[in-house]
């Protein structure tokens, strides 16, 4: 028994468990390609996130071993990310005050934080809230995020300082300073951007940021560049072991500053997540839990924070690396992990020669992948709101700042969302000669029923939109070209939970439909609606209304009772 919740616990582990040998040939070459990839990255993400290099390192080994066993995709890949970080770095910074030890606090205390709310998340079963950052949110974003970044960077890459906060006034200061470039520090940046293009060009399939970061570092090492004014990582921000935080001066009382910003990250970190992870299950077919991938995000950022790392999430790119070098398995993480911990411990001397202008250039590589312009350009033709979403929330980014900018696209998007069921779209609908139900427009084919107006509310029905429902089916009635005597509505489409404003409408409506000697019909959730009507609405004349399992019977029943009306008549 224990075995099982185990194993139902940690998905990852149930899938290692299964293991098959085959896979080990290909797990390992891809575990190798992924850390090469990871080591850069990591370094310049963590200059990013403003914290020492070897923290980076250690936001990969302990995270990626927690996800390997707890996470339910095969080939994701976690670690620092582009946009967790530009978030961490634009909540931590004005906190920190410029002060290196606070800031290193509350980046950890922030991840526990995020960590906390994804697991907490997880156990309400709320997988489902990444769908609060939509397809044009997430668009604005990374375009907004990616040119934050690749502005932030270009300081380090022409050796001057922009100490301007927002993206716009640094751009609207960077022409004044390029003078000031430190021209050794902008050649070891071109040479570094050169390597890189060169190796994507001829060679796509091998490391570049690793290659170039290699490179420049040995040129470091074997030059006297840094005697002229080349500036690299060093040995005070890049010391092997575990680093230690002092905690004796941290005060808890900035942890209520850091509460909803956790939050937005976390929210952040499993969209990013959850993108990355269903595309690669799909095309490698099988699926994913949502709410697994949030339990397991958020304990593989509690390990971060506890090895003193920043917060994680899914990495596209290595986990992309993973999928092309035939990564079968979480083994995959686990090997990388093991490498980068190997090279932490060992290794680290020469990486303190890394030029910090060289990671600025591998940054902005990185993020100039996410810039989709033409993309977001392309929502204007399929769908305008979802453009104007797109654009309001790349702008916000630019203007406001990252976590403003993505609070305030939400909203955006929640009012969009509102304003579609305050006034829906709406349909009235017809039969073809094979008595086929359709919307009428949709072709010349499609004639209304004589005597009956069938219509559909595209839009659950509640309090805040029951009166406009009303008031559009009797202004179709009153604006007919014919007499209805039936007015039929798809009830499928809008009765979805027995709302009291909703039925109270309806009793309205009867009443309305009774004056003009209209009897109304819901055709659909015949069970449902009887009971709801039952139940809440005891006194309601039954008489008056009439409820049909679907549209179809609707008709056929209307048909009937003209019919034996007609013979009355006779």
């Amino acid at each position: 028994m224990l075995k099982y919740i185990l194993l139902n616990y940690m998905p990852g582990l149930k899938n290692l468990l299964d293991y098959e040998k085959s896979w080990l040939k290909q797990d390992i070459r891809a575990g190798l390609s992924v850390a090469a990839v990871a080591l850069p990255v990591a370094i310049a993400y963590a200059e990013l996130a403003g914290v020492g290099a070897v923290v980076g390192l250690y936001s990969c080994i302990l995270p990626m071993i927690a996800y390997a066993l707890f996470g339910s995709s095969r080939q994701l890949i976690v670690g620092p990310d582009a946009t967790t970080c530009a978030v961490i770095a634009a909540v931590v910074i004005p906190l920190a005050a410029g002060n290196p030890e606070l800031h290193w606090q509350l980046t950890i205390v922030m991840t526990l934080m995020m960590g906390g709310w994804c697991i907490l998340a997880s156990q309400f079963r709320l997988g489902a809230i990444a769908d609060l950052l939509s397809h044009p949110i997430l668009t604005g974003l990374l375009n907004g995020v990616a040119i934050t970044i690749i502005v932030g960077q270009l300081g380090k890459v022409l050796g001057i300082t922009l100490n301007q906060p927002q993206v716009i006034e640094k751009i609207i200061a960077l022409p004044g300073r390029i003078p000031d470039s430190h021209l050794l520090t902008t050649a070891i940046s071109l040479l570094t951007l050169a390597i890189l293009i060169t190796i994507k060009k001829f060679r796509s399939q091998w490391p570049a940021p690793l290659i170039a970061i290699i490179i420049m570092t040995l040129l470091m090492w074997c030059t006297p560049a840094q005697q002229h004014g080349v500036a690299t990582i060093g040995g005070d921000n890049f010391q092997s072991g575990l680093p230690v935080v002092h905690w004796g001066t941290f005060k808890p009382g900035l942890m209520r500053d850091l509460v909803i910003p956790a939050l937005n990250l976390a929210l952040i970190s499993f969209v990013s997540l959850m993108l990355t992870a269903r595309s690669f299950a799909a095309k490698n077919g099988y699926g994913i839990n949502a709410d697994i991938e949030f339990r397991a995000l958020g304990i593989a950022n509690i390990m971060s924070g506890l090895s003193q790392g920043f917060a994680i999430s899914g990495a596209d790119s290595r986990t992309a690396v993973n999928d092309a070098n035939g990564g079968k398995s979480q083994l995959v993480s686990i090997i990388a992990a093991l490498v980068i911990a190997i090279i932490v411990f060992f290794f680290t001397e020469p990486l303190k020669y890394i030029p910090i202008s060289a990671l600025g250039v591998v940054l902005i590589y990185a993020s100039w992948s996410l810039i989709d312009l033409r993309g977001l350009w392309g929502l204007r033709k399929r769908n305008k709101p979802a453009f104007r979403l797109a654009c309001f929330t790349f702008v916000c980014v630019l203007l406001i700042g990252v976590l403003q900018g993505i609070g305030l696209a939400v909203l955006l998007g929640l009012l969009q969302f509102l304003r579609t069921v305050f006034r829906p779209t709406e349909h009235l609908l017809g039969t073809d000669e094979n008595g086929m139900i359709h919307s009428l427009g949709n072709s010349n084919d499609i004639k209304m029923v004589p005597g009956v107006m069938m219509y559909r509310f595209n839009s659950p029905l509640t309090y805040f939109n029951a009166a406009y429902f009303k008031r559009r089916i009797l202004n179709l009635v009153d604006g007919a070209a014919f007499e209805p005597k039936w007015v039929v509505i798809d009830a499928v489409a809008c009765f979805t939970h027995p709302d009291i404003s909703v039925l109270a409408t309806i009793d309205e409506l009867i009443n309305e439909l009774q004056a003009r000697k209209i009897m109304l019909v819901l055709a659909g959730r015949k069970t449902e609606l009887t009971r709801w009507f039952t139940e809440h609405r005891p006194m309601m004349d039954e008489s008056n209304i009439i409820f049909t399992p679907d549209l179809y019977l609707a008709l056929r029943l209307i048909q009937s009772k003209d019919s034996m009306e007609q013979d009355q008549d006779a």
